[in-house]
């Protein structure tokens, strides 16, 4: 790859914003010196880097921690901290442990491994990913552990890959139930500075159980702002940026721009729960009014395509067994909207670490005005308003959502997102037929079969009109020419490993 003139763009192209994003005095090294590598990412952290928010994924971005499985690139379970397993009964599995170290020096144990999923399963609130299932651990002896789920759960391999199962040490977990990953993983990389939502400093643990990283270490900056991440990549202050808005990514330089199919759907959910939209003639018409395909071109830029349903192109097997919707409540006229809502306001929320939402929210607000809807927008950074979205303060989110993100299986998105007790129902959605359709998908193991159950579930809360999808859309990754070995990953779990590296 050809190296850019990083001057020459930086003089071009930065913005105040960008000041001191990786100054020097970061790391002990020095921002970008030594071979370190600069990574701009998009979402600021909720808590601390806590595995049991929206924080988890940067974990396994970063590779700073690690579940007993992985996934490959296939979405299979493959070892990670559990070099083999086996299913003893249909609720019964055990793991056999490899030797490895907790980057606080400590040695990995089947008790450790207890230890951190007892933490997980008594977390308040519980992670998305045990949403749909009671996991108990026990330890056999020091290098085997079993897992016993109170049903079957075909998939628990996959359900233990998620980044919210990382097995931290002992050190890791504090007695006010607060969870800490700085310098209590198991990857090839240890954070050693966490500053507040800003910024984070990653040295290699040379006692890494698969080999030594290639990179010394990574300089973390959180920007929020997409134009400003884009920036940083252009003007040489970042080697490596996540999440570039479509409408930077034709400015970067072809070798600069990297595009990835991805599983993240956006939609528009709707508040079953409380608000206007407890009514389901209201929430029809909402339904009928936005057009996800008016997005495509003038927000996404081509950089995304109208949505099918929940699942995208990137989920090959969706299309060919997704099931008609029927039985749909009858939507509500411009009139009979006006009436319904009797002069209260649409509360329309969004965010901004997204680049393309608010842009969405504008064009979504004017498609549901002309449904006679009257419709105000907060816009925010998410972490200022994930509490009030998961208590129901809104009527409605354009909300973007990578729909394998936990277990890489989709019944453990459906249960979070859309069963009366999911943890991250949004949607306040609590419907028989829906938290049916999703248990039986959870319980089936023919592969085959249970992706035929999840589009019956999908076609089920399609039904409800709880959530409208918008756009599929296609992520755009930036990464310096002088960088090699960056994990471009549909799932969006993983960006640096053992081989990234500046050439």
């Amino acid at each position: 790859m050809r190296t850019t003139s990083r001057g020459l763009i930086a003089a071009l192209a930065l913005t105040p914003l960008l000041a001191g994003c990786f100054a020097p005095g970061d790391s002990d090294a020095g921002a970008g010196s030594g071979g370190r590598l600069r990574v701009a990412l998009a979402v600021p952290p909720v808590q601390a880097l806590s595995p049991y928010s929206n924080d988890a994924t940067v974990l396994s971005k970063l590779s700073v921690a690690e579940g007993l499985t992985a996934l490959d690139k296939n979405g299979t379970a493959e070892p990670a901290l559990a070099k083999s397993w086996k299913q003893d009964g249909a609720t019964t599995w055990t793991f056999e442990l490899r030797k490895a170290e907790f980057q606080d020096g400590t040695e990995l144990t089947a008790q450790s491994v207890v230890d951190a999923l007892d933490h997980a399963g008594a977390a308040k609130p519980k992670p998305r990913v045990l949403s749909d299932v009671s996991l108990t651990a026990k330890a056999e002896d020091a290098d085997t552990v079993t897992l016993t789920t109170k049903s079957p759960d075909p998939v628990l391999p996959l359900r233990l890959a998620s980044p919210a199962l990382a097995i931290l040490s002992a050190k890791a977990y504090a007695k006010d139930g607060t969870v800490s990953p700085v310098g209590t993983g198991t990857g090839p990389f240890e954070i050693t500075r966490l500053n507040g939502k800003t910024k984070a400093t990653l040295d290699r643990f040379d006692g890494y159980w698969g080999g030594r990283a290639k990179a010394p270490g990574i300089d973390v900056s959180w920007v929020a702002d997409g134009t400003a991440r884009a920036n940083a990549l252009r003007g040489g202050e970042a080697d490596i940026a996540e999440w570039i808005p479509t409408a930077q990514a034709k400015l970067l330089d072809k070798k600069t721009r990297h595009e990835v199919p991805s599983v993240r759907t956006d939609s528009l959910i709707l508040n079953t729960g409380s608000g206007l939209f407890t009514d389901a003639g209201l929430r029809a018409a909402a339904r009928e009014a936005v057009d996800g395909s008016a997005l495509v071109d003038s927000v996404f830029g081509g950089y995304a395509d109208p949505a099918q349903g929940l699942f995208g192109p990137a989920v090959p097997w969706a299309a060919d067994k997704r099931v008609e919707v029927t039985g749909r409540t009858k939507a509500a006229t411009a009139a009979e909207v006006k009436t319904g809502t009797k002069g209260r306001t649409l509360r329309l929320a969004t965010y901004t670490n997204r680049a393309e939402l608010p842009e969405a929210a504008t064009v979504l607000q004017q498609q549901l005005e002309k449904a006679g809807f009257t419709v105000k927008q907060d816009v925010r950074e998410y972490t200022q308003m994930e509490g009030d979205l998961l208590a129901g303060k809104y009527d409605a989110l354009v909300f973007s959502r990578v729909t394998l993100l936990d277990t890489g299986d989709a019944v453990d998105y459906l249960a979070s997102d859309f069963t009366s007790e999911g943890v991250y129902n949004i949607a306040g959605l609590k419907n028989t037929a829906v938290d049916k359709a999703i248990r039986a998908a959870a319980a089936e193991r023919d592969t085959g079969s249970r992706q035929e159950k999840i589009m019956r579930a999908e076609a089920e809360i399609l039904r409800t009109d709880a959530v409208v999808p918008l756009v599929h859309e296609q992520a755009v990754q930036g990464i310096a020419a002088d960088v090699a070995g960056v994990i471009l990953d549909p799932r969006e779990r993983s960006l640096i490993d053992l081989d990234t590296r500046l050439k």
